[in-house]
């Protein structure tokens, strides 16, 4: 049972959105979903609409935009609840928004290939796989990676993604481009969160940039920030041995 929010009713807002084309076709969608893909606007353009699902509530459709963020809109396209959908369970209050960007999450981290992540497995048998966006400039991501061994011996793999927390302009981001075009990016990865400087290592097509946007997409707001494989967001430095409990490996 979670506590109750100080605010659950959301607020019904007008929303000034980027002036993007509807990039989900209303082909692909039926019924009422349709209609309301059609008929989302913002300042009078069409609204960069990714998803919409149904919601317990009947008339009361969930819409997820291309930018990451997401709202409730009637069938019409009229009005926007803008916060978290909540369910009065038997267990407590749930929180349903969340557990759609936990699934959203473990989605979208799903199509991102192992060639694009930087990868510490360990020698023993894997037990959990967790994705951590990191940025070298960060004094918490290096203290995460000190954890890094021990939390292979405990059989947990760690799947680096980029995210360089200043954007694509500060030191982060060219530290973070230099590692995904080493030739061994892990060993790449922890001299520089060593303050080691690398050397010998030319430009190369690589995904920091793509994955800084997918962070962004998927509510990242610094690093490190750890996803666990439910899809649930873990903001900032976790003990090796506390994340093992949030995973269920004590022991």
């Amino acid at each position: 049972m979670i506590a109750l929010p100080r605010r659950i009713a959301s607020t019904l807002i007008a929303l000034s959105l980027p002036l993007i084309a509807l990039s989900l076709p209303a082909s692909a969608l039926a019924g009422d979903a349709a209609l309301l893909a059609e008929r989302l606007q913002g300042g009078g353009q069409p609204m960069p609409v990714a998803s919409i699902r149904d919601t317990p509530m009947e008339g009361i459709y969930q819409v997820r935009l291309e930018t990451g963020e997401s709202f409730y809109s009637d069938v019409e396209g009229q009005y926007f609840l803008v916060g978290d959908l909540y369910e009065n369970s038997d267990q407590g209050l749930v929180n349903l928004t969340e557990q759609s960007r936990n699934d959203e999450r473990v989605a979208r981290l799903a199509d991102v290939a192992e060639g694009e992540r930087v990868i510490f497995r360990g020698t023993g048998e894997s037990r959990a796989e967790i994705v951590v966006f990191t940025d070298t400039t960060c004094p918490y991501c290096r203290q995460f990676h000190e954890e890094v061994p021990d939390l292979n011996a405990m059989g947990i793999e760690v799947h680096y993604l980029a995210f360089p927390r200043v954007g694509m302009d500060g030191q982060g981001a060219r530290e973070l481009q230099q590692i995904w075009c080493a030739d061994n990016r892990s060993e790449a990865m922890t001299a520089v969160k060593r303050e080691e400087a690398l050397s010998s290592v030319g430009d190369c097509d690589n995904p920091v940039e793509a994955q800084y946007h997918l962070g962004m997409e998927i509510g990242v707001q610094g690093t490190p920030a750890i996803v666990l494989p439910d899809g649930r967001m873990v903001p900032g430095y976790v003990p090796a041995d506390r994340l093992a409990a949030m995973l269920g490996l004590e022991g």
